[in-house]
């Protein structure tokens, strides 16, 4: 079957519903979109491998190689899109609409639409031979549980030497950004009456100096750590949500805190989560309660990639612009620590992700075809 134009691409993929959610009855299957993009990857010529993920039926990421050799170019990007709600769009979100020069759909910008921009992007270069490896990345659930990511790191997958992940950066190249630790502590004290505090042990009394030694922390972390390439070029620390207690007059014996912290490159998130532990045990010998500190999620590492690495230079010569910072998240860090140097650069806009008829504005497509050709010759053909 031959491999339909480019638009039809789009509304393919759009039309192959793949929600990756934390909540269970939201969340689907990316199978039938890896699939679609393996048969047709296929037809190229290139070598699929479908690799479904450990305990998690229904998942799985794609690896599309074509040509052999040593280093090479990864482009990659994740197949899963987050909830919708259709009622507030005005375009139906599983199909492609063309309307005042975009083109409307869920995952068109963030980011189902950089795989076909990629098979345009090496299709009139496939009947010449490839020094390096072209490599096709396609990944699940990076809009939840970055397990697809996680997955290639369990599995060491490490065949390429460069690295693009078609985020949408508005076509800027990027080469850090922040981290993400989301955290929660438990306290568990002894209820009493109100009336007398020795009949008890306040968990809430007990997680106001939780708080307070947080905060303190926070304040050394932004002292001691600074990256002014980032519009907030601090740390940071966020006291998300607290619940705790049940009646005025009782004493209140369980209090929960959940809070997120943005680490700068060069931060450790196993070191932070060290330094809270060692506040918390002298708090809950002076209290004498029960503290227990987990993450709600094992979390993102922050990501940097040295600005002299090629795939940086290269993509700064392309775009004519400099590698900057962002403040969300990426697969960056997981294709670092296996060994590739990699820049997070894609056709959309940020502002459009995650937001009723979120679209890609049909002037980026060209540049973005044009982008990705440039760094075939350079990284496979030359």
């Amino acid at each position: 079957m031959p491999l339909p134009p480019l638009k039809d691409q789009f509304d393919a993929l759009l039309r192959l519903p793949s929600i990756s959610c934390t909540q269970a009855d939201l969340d689907q299957s990316n199978l039938p979109v890896v699939e679609l993009l393996a048969s047709w990857l296929s037809d190229l010529g290139f070598e699929c491998r479908i690799l479904p993920i450990a305990n998690q039926p229904g998942k799985a990421n794609l690896l599309a190689s074509f040509g052999s050799g040593p280093g090479g170019l990864v482009m990659a990007g994740h197949t899963d899109t987050v909830p919708c709600n259709p009622e507030r769009w005005q375009h139906d979100p599983f199909a492609l609409t063309e309307a005042n020069n975009r083109w409307y759909g869920l995952g068109s910008c963030d980011m189902k639409g950089f795989f076909p921009l990629i098979i345009e992007a090496v299709r009139s270069y496939l009947n010449q031979p490839f020094k390096h490896p072209l490599i096709i990345l396609a990944t699940a659930d990076e809009e939840s549980s970055m397990s697809g990511a996680r997955a290639l790191v369990a599995a060491d997958f490490s065949q390429a030497r460069h690295a693009i992940i078609g985020e949408p950066t508005g076509m800027r190249p990027i080469r850090l950004h922040k981290g993400i630790m989301m955290e929660r502590i438990d306290i568990i004290g002894q209820a009493g009456h109100s009336s007398d505090p020795g009949l008890g042990h306040n968990a809430m009394e007990a997680m106001h100096a939780v708080i307070s030694d947080l905060l303190q922390l926070r304040g050394s972390w932004q002292k001691r750590w600074s990256n002014p390439l980032f519009g907030v070029p601090t740390p940071t620390l966020n006291l998300g949500c607290i619940h705790g207690g049940d009646n005025p007059n009782r004493i209140c014996a369980k209090c929960a805190l959940e809070f997120d912290i943005r680490p700068l490159p060069g931060m450790n998130g196993d070191e932070l989560r060290a330094a809270i532990r060692e506040r918390l045990l002298p708090i809950a010998a002076e209290h004498q309660v029960q503290i227990d500190y987990k993450p709600l999620f094992p979390g993102v590492p922050a990501f940097e990639t040295p600005a002299d690495a090629p795939i940086v230079r290269a993509c700064e010569e392309l775009t004519g612009q400099s590698a900057g910072a962002v403040a969300f998240a990426t697969e960056g860090p997981y294709l670092n620590q296996l060994g590739m140097q990699t820049l997070i650069l894609g056709p959309g806009d940020i502002d459009q992700a995650h937001q009723p008829d979120e679209f890609l504005a049909l002037d980026r497509l060209q540049p973005t075809i044009d982008l990705l050709q440039g760094l075939i010759r350079r990284f496979c053909l030359q």
